[in-house]
C-alpha cells in the first residue's frame, strides 16, 4: 500500500482518486478552508491540518510515498487576473511551498493539478519554471492536459493540466499516461430532469426584474426534456451548449453570473444543485455533503477535481512504481 500526503486537499477529490486504485491510502491532508476541511473529514478518517501551508514544517508531516496537490489556480487562470507567480495575493508562489516540502521529504512520486492555462501562461515560462524546479530536486517530470469528458467519462467540459514527477528515472520511464476513453455517462445520470426538487433552485418570473425570465423561456422554448441539453448563462444572453456537455464548473456555480449552467426540467428551468455539481466531477453518490450553505458546497465542487481522471492517472503512477 502506497501512502499519500495531500496538500491544498479541498474536499479530497485527488485523495479519493488515489484511494480508488486500491493501492493508496492518504495519511496526511492539509487544507486551510475550514468548510472544505469539514467535508473532507466527513468522508475520510483523517483530521485535516488546517494551517496555512507556509506555516507547515516538513517535520510536521509524516513521510509519504506520494505527494499530491491542486495548488491555487486563480493566478494562472484566464478567468482571473492571470498574474502568475506575481499574484498580489501570494497565491502564485504557493507552488514553491510544495517544492520546499518535496526537497525535505523526497517522496517517490508526486501529482499536481491546475488550470489548463498554466501550460501557456507567460508564453510557457511558468510551466518551464515548475519543471525546472522539480528537476533541480532530482525529479523526472512531465505533464498533459486532459478534458474530463475525454479521459474521465463524465459529461463536463473541463480541461486541466496534470503534472507527474518521479524521484527515480526508471519509474518515470515506465510511466504511461492514460488514453482517451468513450463518454458513456449521460447528462441524465448526473442531473435529475424528471423529479421536483427544492423550490430555491428554480428560476421563476417573480424572482427577476425586467424580461430576464422571458428570455430564459424563449431561449429554451424548443428544448426536448426527454433528450435534454445544457445551457449557459453568459451574463447578457443564454446559449445552448452544442457539445452537450456541462460547462466547466466554477466556484460560483450556484450564484448566477457568467457561464453558470442551467437546465430545463419537467418542473421548470433551474440551476444545478450542489449534489449534481459533485456528480459532474465524478464523485460517487456515497460521498457525503455536510449541512453547509449551498454557496460553500458549490465553491467546493467547483474548486475540486474530476475524480475519475485522477483515478486513471493514479493507476498509471502505481503501475510505474510497482515496476
Amino acid at each position: 500500500m502506497y501512502t499519500v500526503a495531500s496538500f491544498f486537499a479541498g474536499v479530497g477529490g485527488i485523495d479519493l482518486g488515489f484511494e480508488k486504485t486500491g493501492h493508496c491510502k492518504t495519511i496526511y491532508a492539509n487544507e486551510i478552508d475550514e468548510y472544505a476541511a469539514e467535508t473532507y473529514e466527513k468522508n475520510f478518517p483523517i483530521k485535516v491540518d488546517g494551517r496555512d501551508i507556509r506555516e507547515v514544517g516538513s517535520q510536521d508531516i509524516p513521510y509519504a510515498d506520494i505527494v499530491v496537490g491542486g495548488f491555487p489556480c486563480q493566478s494562472f487562470s484566464i478567468a482571473g487576473l492571470n498574474q502568475g507567480f506575481d499574484d498580489d495575493k501570494g497565491r502564485g508562489k504557493l507552488f514553491f511551498e510544495l517544492v520546499r516540502l518535496l526537497k525535505d521529504k523526497k517522496p517517490q512520486a508526486a501529482l499536481f493539478e491546475n488550470v489548463k492555462n498554466l501550460a501557456s501562461h507567460d508564453n510557457g515560462a511558468t510551466i518551464a519554471v515548475i519543471l525546472n524546479e522539480l528537476s533541480r530536486l532530482g525529479y523526472y517530470a512531465g505533464y498533459r492536459i486532459f478534458n474530463a469528458s475525454e479521459y474521465g467519462n463524465v459529461p463536463q467540459n473541463r480541461e486541466r493540466i496534470y503534472i507527474v514527477a518521479f524521484l527515480h528515472k526508471e519509474n518515470f520511464e515506465k510511466f504511461c499516461w492514460p488514453k482517451p476513453i468513450p463518454l458513456k455517462t449521460r447528462l441524465t445520470d448526473v442531473i435529475d430532469f424528471h423529479n421536483r426538487i427544492g423550490e430555491a433552485y428554480y428560476y421563476r418570473k417573480e424572482k427577476f426584474k425586467g424580461d430576464v425570465y422571458e428570455q430564459l423561456q424563449l431561449a429554451m422554448l424548443d428544448e426536448d426534456i426527454d433528450n435534454p441539453g445544457i445551457y449557459q448563462w453568459r451574463r447578457r444572453y443564454i446559449r445552448k451548449n452544442k457539445n452537450g456537455l456541462i460547462p466547466t464548473l466554477t466556484a460560483n456555480q450556484g450564484g448566477g453570473g457568467h457561464n453558470v449552467c442551467i437546465v430545463k426540467t419537467y418542473y421548470g428551468i433551474r440551476k444545478m444543485t450542489p449534489r449534481e455539481c459533485f456528480n459532474a466531477q465524478g464523485f460517487p453518490s456515497s460521498f457525503m455533503l455536510p449541512a453547509q450553505s449551498d454557496s460553500r458546497l458549490y465553491k467546493q465542487a467547483g474548486n475540486s477535481v474530476c475524480v475519475p481522471v485522477i483515478k486513471r492517472i493514479a493507476d498509471c503512477i502505481v503501475k510505474a512504481l510497482k515496476q
